[in-house]
């Protein structure tokens, strides 16, 4: 298990860029071979280049977990075949008005937590894509857009600083594991924005700090 720093494109705000599970990482086209190396061998997964919506800000519009993943209604045909054809898991397009799902959607294998106004249609789709036991509608530090303010692995979730006790309260009985609450970057609340983690570690825009990685390090247990 390690924690390991990373720009992307240049660019402290990594989370943005790549979406992750415990197997595999979905990244842009054209990202530098020693950042795709650094991908690999910190997560321990293979790595896919793929786009959506010809975007490729994948952790933002991807939300997912170790059985599958969910995509916007705005990506294309071709990419969505792509993706579906070389993947060995669950893919599901979420028909809705949110096209930024790795914002609105914070996820394990057992449960989903989403932003509170999120279509009632599009509940069953993510619990049968990421096959999950239980959806649920909710906030993190009065914020509803769940999945960038937290990150979260089977260890441990680091939090925006803003949540409550209550919150955290109800995210450890939610996800069954250690809350504690962190930035990143310097200083950015946002977790989501500039850290990438699974099991098998974590990845963290160069501006994150000695203090900031030994915390992330202790939460998620990376």
């Amino acid at each position: 298990m390690v924690l390991n720093k990373l720009s992307i494109y240049g660019n402290i705000n990594i989370g943005v860029y790549v979406f992750a599970n415990n197997h595999l990482a979905l990244i842009p086209p054209n990202i530098e071979e020693k950042c795709k190396k650094v991908i690999m061998e910190t997560l321990n997964v293979e790595v896919y280049e793929v786009k959506v919506a010809d975007s490729s800000l994948l952790g933002i519009l991807i939300a997912g977990n170790d059985n599958g993943i969910l995509l916007p209604r705005i990506i294309k045909d071709e990419e969505y075949k792509f993706i579906k054809k070389t993947l060995d898991l669950n893919v599901g397009i979420l028909h809705s008005r949110f096209t930024a799902l790795g914002n609105i959607v914070l996820a394990n294998n057992k449960v989903a937590l989403v932003h509170p106004e999120l279509e009632d249609e599009a509940l069953s789709i993510i619990k049968d894509t990421l096959g999950v036991e239980e959806v649920v509608k909710g906030t993190i530090a009065k914020l509803p857009i769940v999945g960038s303010v937290a990150v979260l692995n089977s260890r441990g979730c680091a939090v925006h600083p803003d949540a409550s006790e209550e919150d955290i309260k109800r995210l450890e009985e939610l996800f069954k594991v250690n809350v504690g609450i962190a930035t990143v970057n310097f200083g950015v609340s946002f977790l989501r924005s500039g850290i990438i983690a699974n099991d098998h570690g974590a990845l963290v825009g160069e501006a994150t700090t000695g203090p900031e990685m030994m915390r992330l390090q202790t939460i998620l247990n990376v």
